[in-house]
């Protein structure tokens, strides 16, 4: 099964409980987020997180997905089932290198059959989405 990652990796002049109460207030993500909205959810194992995602030149869809793992002041990561044999994975992940300084990660891996075929077809897009994303996530961590 062939899989695909498409991430973000930024450097953020900010803690990581600052960036993690930012990640983890789902339903502000509004304020920051302009391509994921609408986040409801718990973060828990085995939590269910809910949201609308709107990728530039792609239509509007609505997401249904599973708390995969997480770990406080690290990593949220959701999976979510597309169809048949072919799935997302969506995280974000802090390392904090000294209190005040962090690099984020933000991004999507696809798997399955179907997910190499999306990928190729939207790669630029989703690219872009994720850049401006991570560039959003450091702006609000920083002010």
């Amino acid at each position: 099964m062939d899989t695909t990652r498409i991430d973000k990796r930024i450097g953020v002049r900010a803690p990581s409980d600052r960036i993690w109460e930012i990640i983890t207030d789902l339903e502000n993500w509004h304020s920051w987020n302009p391509y994921e909205t609408g986040v409801t959810g718990t973060v828990a194992f085995g939590g269910c997180i809910s949201l609308t995602e709107a990728l530039p030149g792609m239509a509007e869809r609505q997401v249904q997905a599973r708390i995969g793992d997480w770990q406080p002041l690290a990593q949220l990561v959701w999976a979510e089932k597309r169809g048949f044999m072919f799935n997302t994975i969506r995280y974000y992940e802090i390392e904090e290198l000294e209190r005040g300084n962090c690099i984020v990660s933000n991004g999507v891996i696809f798997s399955g059959l179907r997910g190499e075929l999306f990928h190729d077809k939207h790669r630029s897009k989703i690219r872009q989405a994720y850049e401006e994303i991570a560039e959003a996530l450091r702006r609000a961590a920083e002010s």
